[in-house]
């Protein structure tokens, strides 16, 4: 009984328990950071995406929201719970803030939907495809968001499908 109610317990003294929640939380300290909310800036992406995917284990992609108003800021490597997980963060001309993190999946899991949630008054859309998690975050509407992580869930997909260069 004791260890159904943990995450309960873990919930109320603030600690995520779950991805979409550990997603908003790590959205929240690092976006609102001004001088430095980023390890490796946008200039320097393709060392940045070679970093990731060496450390997280799986090929790493920085999608291009351009198109959508959001620049690529850079990224980083977070501390997850039991996984590294990785960090790319993205602005727009509002300087509103938008972070992609995804870490590397136990074999086991199998579900793959795609999800919404509010934590703390961070938009998270997250999913599970093929053997990593992602979630999207940031404090835009609810449609904005849905309508970007489309366009991140099909580079990425695009970007898995391709041969390596």
């Amino acid at each position: 009984m004791g260890w159904y109610g943990r995450d309960a317990t873990l919930e109320r003294s603030g600690t995520p328990t779950t991805f979409a929640r550990a997603a908003a939380f790590t959205h929240v300290l690092y976006a609102a950071d001004q001088r430095r909310p980023v390890e490796v800036w946008a200039n320097e992406e393709k060392g940045l995406v070679t970093w990731l995917t060496r450390r997280l284990g799986t090929p790493a992609h920085a999608p291009d929201l351009n198109a959508l108003g959001f620049a690529l800021v850079g990224g980083r490597l977070v501390a997850g719970h039991e996984k590294p997980t990785a960090l790319l963060m993205y602005e727009n001309a509002d300087k509103q803030r938008l972070t992609l993190q995804w870490r590397r999946n136990d074999p086991s899991v199998e579900e793959t939907a795609f999800r919404y949630a509010v934590e703390n008054g961070v938009g998270v859309f997250y999913w599970i495809e093929t053997d990593c998690s992602y979630a999207l975050s940031g404090r835009v509407d609810k449609a904005q968001l849905l309508a970007i992580a489309r366009v991140v869930y099909g580079q990425l997909a695009a970007a898995d499908v391709q041969p390596a260069k």
